[in-house]
């Protein structure tokens, strides 16, 4: 059973600290939860917009505009679905023991990186690396 860690509201991980140790850990852990439970708010938001909606439009441009609007927000919600399956992945690697660590080098992940991308699974050289690499392929 994993003990409860003491998180005043103000805290913010630091580097003069231990790098993941538990408070940074259930600081993360409560960042990427709520940010889960937000996108999945969301979602809920819209399937019930979407019940509602009245199909009988009757004038086609409206039709046609509405069927676009359902169309983009159906595309977001898919991009949120994949984001979720990165929140959990990044959940696992906190029970784990692996989170803020770069996937590819080992060092551990910049806590500036990782509170502006908390799903964050590489370190910033690792991910500029990816990137360059990514872009040398898609221009052939």
């Amino acid at each position: 059973m994993k003990a409860e860690v003491f998180l005043p509201d103000d805290y913010r991980p630091a580097e003069d600290e231990p790098f993941m140790n538990p408070r940074q850990l259930e600081y993360f852990r409560r960042k990427l939860i709520a940010w889960k439970e937000e996108i999945l708010l969301e979602t809920q938001k819209t399937l019930e917009e979407l019940q509602r909606e009245d199909d009988k439009l009757i004038d086609p441009a409206d039709r046609a505009s509405k069927e676009a609007e359902r169309a983009l927000e159906l595309r977001t919600r898919d991009r949120q679905r994949k984001l979720i399956a990165k929140i959990d992945a990044a959940l696992r690697r906190i029970d784990e023991g692996t989170y803020g660590y770069c996937e590819e080098t080992g060092k551990p992940i910049s806590l500036k990186r990782l509170e502006a991308r908390p799903i964050a699974t590489l370190c910033l050289e690792a991910q500029e690396r990816h990137e360059r690499k990514e872009k040398v392929f898609r221009d052939d």
